[in-house]
């Protein structure tokens, strides 16, 4: 499992995917956006998301702690 230390008000961006294969496991502690093969996740309160990406079949867990 990899893992990430961002500020709130950090965003988190994704390229190269679909509208609605990100998930968060956290949505009262991030806002999402999605546009054009982009899925932008900004960290709005201090907190622990996971964050999971699906890529070749498979879901990749990566853990942020937002400070």
């Amino acid at each position: 499992m990899r893992s990430l230390c961002f500020a709130t008000g950090g965003v988190l961006r994704i390229q190269g995917i679909g509208p609605g294969q990100v998930e968060v496991d956290q949505e009262h502690l991030v806002s999402r956006s999605y546009e054009a093969g982009v899925v932008d996740i900004r960290f709005v309160r201090a907190g622990t998301v996971v964050v999971s990406i699906p890529q070749d079949g498979r879901t990749y867990p990566v853990t942020v702690v937002v400070v």
